[in-house]
């Protein structure tokens, strides 16, 4: 008997994935069709991966997602994860002046008391910021029934909301759909929850990595939404990462900031910074491997490093998501005089409306990104930069190479994923960051935005 409820068990989890698989392509659909009816459907972007991924399940974690028209009728706009009791959470936000109140709340609430448990509930279709006293209420409403359905404290909830900004968030509407978001819980559930989390996206973002800590298996998975109003410090993402390994809260903190230093705070679709994102990693503990106690603990390294992975795959798919973006673009900046000067440099020519349309229209105007190394505030000088696109040098020594035709450059800007490489030739100081071109597409789904 047991065997065979194994089976069925796995089989249910089969066919779970597949329809998972076959909504990918259909998300954006989905959300348009809720829409009013002058709203089109977004493309799903050509950068986006062909599936979603295969997320393993993790121990300690359940979720469900459901539709509680929060802002569009019908669609799935609400996830909630239930965390098992031990489970430590770390998190990076937003630095607005102007942040939510959820931001605000989350910030508050870490470094609680695992002992309990915590759940974390997060809608689209609405931001929750720029509401005054109403949002607070509303993260204290939510926050409240959470607790009271999961039996866990109302200080363990951590919650989040996307969507537009300056309008009351109808939280009775979520709240009602808490008896079922609870029964519908379950471990492979988290395809379900990287949907309804999604606004301007067109497609559902996930990754993983599993690894050994002192002998034993380790697994991390990670969702993300992100598309529009995205730049460093940080972006407006909404990111949840799960990991059954066993890491204490204060290491778990400085890993989370330190990766997402090197990830998320690297991307910029348009130079804005939104008032509600947010980094959330959850440790179970449940994995059954040797506690990281501290940065030099048996598998801190390794586990440092596989979460840095999936933060800077969530990152990349989130500039692949790009609103109306058809190229993925790397910017490196090397032999800048200090990091800082390489950051600047990088920055001021992934966020240039310039450098981004030439990109979008293959154009390889390499004067562009002379324009944006001198604007930078960067020091630089005319007779050592040097310019490759890829492979191709284009301009050394403060003149066209002399190597460079202008047929291989056009060649090389045809390709779908761009490396725009850029060295000051005055010191060691370098930087990577990720962006994408800007198209009409963007004008328009932002134009309407609210419509």
């Amino acid at each position: 008997m047991a065997k065979k409820k194994k089976e069925v068990k796995a089989l249910k989890k089969k066919v779970s994935k597949l329809k998972s698989k076959l909504q990918d392509r259909s998300a954006a659909g989905d959300a348009a069709a809720a829409a009013p009816a002058k709203k089109k459907a977004l493309a799903v972007s050509p950068l986006a991966p062909e599936t979603f991924p295969d997320l393993p399940d993790i121990a300690g974690v359940r979720f469900a997602s459901g539709a509680a028209g929060v802002r569009y009728a019908g669609r799935t706009d609400v996830m909630l994860a239930e965390l098992a009791a031990g489970t430590t959470v770390a998190g990076v936000f937003t630095r607005s002046s102007t942040r939510s109140a959820s931001v605000l709340d989350c910030q508050a609430k870490l470094g609680g008391d695992p002992a309990k448990g915590a759940a974390i509930l997060v809608n689209s279709g609405n931001a929750n910021a720029f509401t005054g006293k109403h949002g607070e209420d509303s993260v204290t409403a939510l926050s409240t029934a959470v607790g009271k359905t999961l039996g866990v404290p109302a200080a363990r909830v951590f919650t989040a909301s996307t969507g537009v900004i300056g309008e009351r968030l109808p939280h009775d509407r979520i709240t009602d759909k808490l008896a079922e978001l609870k029964d519908g819980l379950a471990g492979d559930g988290i395809a379900g929850a990287a949907r309804a989390i999604m606004t301007t996206d067109t497609f559902p973002k996930g990754a993983m990595a599993e690894i050994e800590v002192a002998g034993t298996p380790v697994r991390i998975a990670g969702i993300a939404k992100g598309s529009g109003m995205i730049a460093p410090d940080m972006a407006t993402m909404l990111v949840y990462i799960f990991t059954d390994a066993d890491v204490a809260q204060p290491v778990l903190q400085r890993m989370t900031a330190q990766a997402a230093d090197e990830t998320f705070n690297c991307i910029t679709v348009d130079g804005d910074t939104s008032t509600s994102d947010s980094v959330l990693v959850a440790a179970t503990g449940k994995s059954g491997a040797k506690r990281i106690g501290d940065m030099r603990a048996a598998g801190a390294r390794a586990f440092r490093a596989a979460l840095t992975d999936v933060m800077r795959d969530l990152a990349h798919q989130v500039i692949r998501d790009g609103e109306g973006a058809t190229k993925f673009v790397e910017v490196r900046v090397s032999g800048a005089d200090t990091p800082a000067d390489a950051r600047k440099v990088a920055l001021s020519i992934a966020n240039s409306p310039l450098v981004k349309t030439a990109v979008a229209g293959e154009d390889p105007n390499w004067g562009r990104i002379v324009m944006a190394v001198g604007k930078s505030g960067a020091k630089a000088d005319r007779d050592t930069l040097s310019i490759r696109f890829g492979d191709v040098l284009v301009a050394e020594k403060g003149w066209v190479a002399e190597s460079y035709r202008e047929e291989d450059g056009a060649a090389y800007m045809k390709q779908s994923d761009l490396v725009l490489d850029v060295d000051l030739g005055l010191g060691k100081g370098r930087a990577t960051v990720w962006t994408c071109d800007l198209t009409d597409r963007y004008i328009a789904i932002n134009a309407d935005y609210r419509s």
